[in-house]
């Protein structure tokens, strides 16, 4: 069954990173990133936007699963709305797919420093780094936690590689 990875988790925490890191690893993969799916200028935040981007997302996702080619997708996109998380679950299985879930969590003094590290993304303001280190009490309440804190981008894409191979047995 192809699968559907969905990489979770604040602003600053290497989704886009780790993910495209596993689209490297992962056979015959295609990566989606949310921030894509809802690339609206000046950004608007709001419940039809979020809606939106999911459903442009479960658009990207069933036609990688309708395509010989690709085996897995990867998403990296912040989730921290229940709703979207389940349009996106529910989604990927009405697509035929397996939805797998890992949310990346981290320190806040860890956030700070990949933030400040970070030259390249404009979103990377003291501004949106409080919104930021305000939301990680949020995701450390959800289910398929990786803590990236200690680990570089590689230690964490092959923590979820082992997780996806286990399932696989």
């Amino acid at each position: 069954m192809k699968q559907v990875i969905f990489l979770n988790g604040p602003m600053g925490v290497g989704k886009s990173t780790i993910g495209r890191l596993l689209q490297s690893a992962l056979p015959q993969a295609a990566f989606i990133d949310g921030d894509w799916c809802m690339d609206i200028d000046p950004f608007v935040g709001s419940s039809e936007t979020r809606a939106m981007a999911a459903d442009n997302i479960l658009h990207l996702a069933g036609n990688y699963g309708k395509c010989a080619s690709c085996q897995n997708v990867v998403v990296a996109w912040l989730m921290d709305r229940l709703q979207v998380r389940k349009a996106l679950d529910a989604g990927v299985k009405a697509l035929g797919m397996e939805p797998l879930w890992y949310t990346l969590v981290c320190t806040p003094q860890a956030l700070r420093v990949r933030w400040e590290q970070d030259k390249a993304c404009p979103w990377r303001t003291k501004g949106w780094l409080e919104i930021s280190l305000r939301s990680l009490e949020d995701f450390a309440a959800l289910p398929g936690q990786i803590d990236t804190t200690d680990k570089d981008a590689w230690q964490v894409r092959d923590k979820i590689l082992k997780t996806i191979e286990r399932l696989e047995r």
